[in-house]
């Protein structure tokens, strides 16, 4: 997994004022690892607070933000594969897919000049 330095630094001081030598780095009150229905709930929670439409959030929905915008910065869809864990790239593919408005966008910058 890879982790930029100062999350990575943040982390490992969380751990040791945690006092953790082992297991899950992040568990609920009842000392056992978080699962999706946890984090699933958390992201509702914080949908209600926020004034998000809990119907389109999702944990999911972080591994797809971080497709996307590493896919922005870099371009590289070969790598972001590999970071992601597909073996296709056309798996990934799905994450970066831009919608039609982005398209269109794109289109209006090139500035054609179309003629009759």
């Amino acid at each position: 997994m890879f982790l930029p330095d100062k999350l990575r630094r943040l982390l490992q001081k969380y751990i040791r004022t945690q006092k953790k030598t082992a297991g899950a780095v992040f568990t609920p009150q009842t000392g056992k690892p978080l699962d999706k229905s946890n984090t699933w709930r958390d992201m509702k929670a914080l949908c209600e607070s926020t004034g998000v439409e809990p119907g389109k959030v999702f944990p999911r929905n972080l591994r797809h933000l971080f497709a996307r915008t590493y896919y922005t910065l870099e371009k590289d869809l070969s790598r972001l594969a590999d970071i992601l864990g597909h073996s296709s790239v056309n798996t990934t593919r799905i994450y970066t897919a831009e919608s039609g408005r982005i398209h269109a966008r794109q289109v209006e910058r090139m500035v054609l000049v179309l003629t009759t």
